[in-house]
């Protein structure tokens, strides 16, 4: 099979969105005028070390945001953002936070979702994440399609929590493993791991 996105595949669902999996998802935790806001993002990953870097896009709109959804429009107003790593413990609450709720209205508290304080930035975090990276926003860059934008951020901290360090080494399986989006409402946790060495 073959089809060009704009003539469409006649499928009965869009294939595009499983091809490329797992992919990890950004927990995007931001504090706009009008409050706290929560949701996950699937179009997301790390894309530096030094300085430590990472990136997620926002696809769709509401219409209370103007070409936008929350966490764009409230990353816009203050240039921070926090990505909470989704785990397998929290994969209820993860889902419960990406219902469409309107502007103002905290999935925080909707959802009953502990929030605490970030440290190098003024914005929420889920405070039973497994990490969280605080962040300030380097750019926003509008990407081809409508309501299209990528958010890129520096990570200016980094919270831990204390049983997924295990002999050294950041490993949340004590927290139900890495969430991954595979596509549809298709999903996975990450809990077997496997090392290989890279080539000299």
């Amino acid at each position: 099979m073959f089809y060009r996105p704009e003539a469409g595949h006649g499928l009965p669902h869009n294939p595009f969105n499983a091809l490329i999996a797992p992919r990890p998802i950004g927990w995007i935790s931001t504090r706009g005028r009008l409050g706290d806001n929560l949701a996950p993002y699937s179009f997301f990953n790390a894309v530096a070390y030094v300085p430590p870097q990472v990136m997620f896009a926002s696809t769709s709109t509401k219409p209370d945001r103007r070409g936008t959804k929350d966490s764009v429009a409230q990353i816009t107003e203050t240039g921070v953002f926090c990505v909470n790593i989704a785990t397998g413990d929290l994969r209820d609450q993860v889902n419960a936070s990406s219902a469409p709720l309107p502007a103002g209205r905290s999935e925080f508290e909707a959802t009953g979702i502990e929030a605490a304080e970030c440290h190098s930035i003024d914005c929420p975090r889920v405070a039973g994440a497994a990490a969280a990276l605080e962040c300030r926003m380097t750019r926003i860059i509008p990407l081809a399609g409508e309501a299209n934008f990528m958010v890129l951020g520096a990570v200016t901290g980094v919270h831990l929590r204390d049983d997924c360090i295990v002999e050294g080494r950041f490993d949340p399986r004590a927290a139900g493993g890495w969430i991954a989006r595979l596509g549809y409402k298709d999903y996975a946790t990450v809990t077997e791991l496997f090392e290989m060495e890279r080539p000299a």
